[in-house]
């Protein structure tokens, strides 16, 4: 009861605050351009991830005109969006566009309709306004192997100038790393936010035979401490780090609220766009190049409904063909299969009243923190990827907060019952928990993305096709058994963790079969795995003779003049661990391919040794 109290009076104060502190800034930082000019020398198709970091970089040669345009608006329409503790509470909202897959044939069993909900950001800096922060740039085996694969100018050496060059690193260990950047729009901070990271963390997975290493340094293998996008306590997405210093630029144009319905192209070349905003259709010509970067799902949508396509899906559609490309095609993902852990030490984030209120006035405490507090990388060839990837979670989960995310997941409802009792049973009698997140870095399933019909307003056929490929089974059980030997350990077992505790768990129908046993497990992989959302590759790049490929290696469109398209879609594979650092370096390099430049020839020769 005294839980419920403290929980109301914290939404009482969130609201009262938020109103405030709101309306004191919601007109400070805007500058909505009403009357748009009839021609642009860039135009770029969504402010997200990447698109504010090419409308940023374009924009620095004044003699450029740009035009970014954005279905979604203001990321400071929305308060919570600025809070690093409460990504949660952004989903399903209208910074959303709320996806949701086709039913799967062999996963999501246990979600509503055996549908997987797909958070995607619809608003100024997309899915890095709505994430968790992490910082991961992948293993240097992801970009070696893309260039091994026909995409030239993309292995790790040419890559990570692009990395440094966004990077303001605030963490003191890492200040003077070869690795790291100084002075950069993107600052990156420690993540560390409890006892439990090094206390039980860290000293688990060394146990295990794992070091302590900087996942964005050397090698990825290992344990890190969490590096998140957070600035001063607020969350630093691309559209604080990128978009909004440059938006005074003379040559910058921001429209948001404006719904991209085709590209238009003329003798194979893209000449502009046609949009809607405020119920009206408007038309904006380009002088040198459109450029795509609506992300994975979107990106994909609207060169389909430009007729740039696969040619047997547009026919079928009644749209004329411009270009037979394997767009929507190669869908990549990253899955996760959750464990919960007993913590009797209740040392991860549990939040009140007093400590939301420590926030909002010094922009400090837990509220300050993601409490993603570290990872591990998992890897069985030294000459490859890691295979796996162990997030930390130090958060509990409240049982009367379950409802909302269940439906955030599009879980089941008639689940939700009985994984409230759960929570309700841990709160009462362990005193707290935290999560290890499972995370299968390299599906071998493959999916697709699909319109559903000509209307650009309908959302787009999603099918990643999960769980397709028997490895990608294989590979979650040898991560769920490393998981289990983790908890087995010291450092797990003085909290009160151990290897039971995902037994306990409200798994139906699941828990009527023997633990721990494969059956038991593959059970639970396939009703529970979640999206980890990190779609990719969807116009993934290559040579021009490989007919998988959407782009080429200087991100141009194949077949279509002065088009490219910049985002995680164009990623030859996805990357190891979280895609938004990626996305940012992929929009870093196009900038310089767009403005024939090289930006990072001083970095390039500083850390050619490494």
């Amino acid at each position: 009861m005294r839980m419920a109290q403290s929980w109301a009076l914290l939404v009482a104060v969130v609201g009262i605050l938020t109103y405030f502190s709101f309306n004191q800034k919601k007109l400070a930082n805007e500058k909505q351009y009403n009357v748009l000019n009839a021609t642009y020398d860039y135009i770029i198709v969504g402010a997200g991830s990447a698109g504010c970091v090419l409308a940023n970089r374009l924009s620095e040669d004044l003699l450029s005109t740009v035009l970014i345009v954005e279905a979604g608006g203001s990321e400071e329409e929305n308060e919570n969006m600025h809070i690093p503790a409460l990504p949660g509470l952004l989903l399903n909202t209208k910074t959303d566009w709320a996806y949701k897959t086709v039913p799967q044939k062999k996963a999501c069993m246990a979600f509503k309709d055996q549908k997987s909900a797909w958070p995607r950001g619809k608003v100024l800096g997309g899915s890095s306004s709505i994430n968790y922060m992490h910082y991961m740039r992948g293993s240097r085996h992801d970009f070696d192997g893309w260039a091994k694969e026909g995409c030239q100018g993309w292995n790790y050496k040419d890559v990570l100038p692009y990395f440094i060059k966004s990077e303001d690193i605030q963490i003191p260990s890492l200040k003077t790393s070869d690795y790291h950047g100084v002075g950069g729009p993107l600052t990156v901070s420690d993540g560390a936010s409890t006892s439990l990271v090094d206390g039980v963390y860290r000293r688990g997975m060394e146990e295990l035979g794992y070091q302590a290493v900087d996942c964005n340094g050397e090698s990825q293998t290992g344990f890190c401490f969490c590096q998140e996008t957070v600035k001063s306590g607020e969350r630093w997405s691309t559209a604080k780090a990128f978009l909004r210093p440059a938006m005074n630029r003379p040559n910058l144009h921001v429209s948001t609220n404006s719904y991209v319905t085709k590209i238009l192209i003329e003798n194979k070349k893209a000449v502009g766009i046609s949009f809607i905003r405020d119920n009206v259709k408007h038309v904006v010509k380009a002088k040198k190049e459109v450029i795509i970067s609506g992300g994975a799902v979107n990106s994909p949508q609207l060169l389909m409904l430009s007729g740039i396509g696969p040619k047997e899906h547009l026919s079928s559609m009644k749209i004329p063909l411009v270009a037979d490309l394997p767009v929507g095609n190669n869908l990549e993902d990253h899955l996760m299969i959750m464990m919960v852990f007993m913590d009797n030490s209740s040392a991860a984030f549990n939040p009140s009243t007093w400590s939301f209120l420590q926030y909002q006035l010094f922009r400090s405490g837990p509220f300050s923190k993601v409490h993603l507090e570290g990872d591990a990388f998992l890897q069985d060839d030294a000459r490859a990827p890691p295979y796996l990837q162990f997030t930390f979670y130090s958060i509990q989960v409240p049982p009367f907060m379950l409802d909302p995310m269940a439906e955030m997941v599009n879980l089941d409802p008639k689940i939700a019952k009985g994984t409230y009792d759960f929570y309700k049973r841990i709160s009462e009698e362990v005193g707290g928990s935290f999560f290890v997140e499972n995370i299968l870095l390299h599906p071998k399933s493959r999916g697709t993305i699909r319109l559903q019909s000509t209307d650009p307003f309908d959302q787009p056929l999603i099918d990643p096709n999960y769980l397709d490929h028997p490895d990608d089974i294989k590979d979650l059980l040898k991560g769920i058994n490393a998981t289990l030997r983790l908890a087995n350990t010291t450092a797990f077992r003085a909290v009160g963790a151990s290897p039971s505790d995902p037994y306990e768990e409200y798994f139906p129908p699941c828990n009527s079969l023997s633990f721990p046993s494969d059956e038991y497990w593959i059970c639970r992989i396939r009703h529970y795995t979640y999206h980890f959302d990190h779609p990719t590759s969807t116009c993934r790049m290559g040579n021009n003779d490989d007919v998988t490929a959407v782009v080429d290696p200087q991100l141009r469109v194949k077949g279509v003049k002065n088009l490219r398209v910049v985002d995680a879609s164009v990623m030859r594979h996805v990357t190891s661990g979280n895609t938004n650092a990626p996305t940012i370096m992929i929009a870093e390099k196009a900038a310089d391919l767009i403005r024939e430049i090289d930006s990072v020839k001083d970095v390039r020769n500083k850390v050619e040794h490494l």
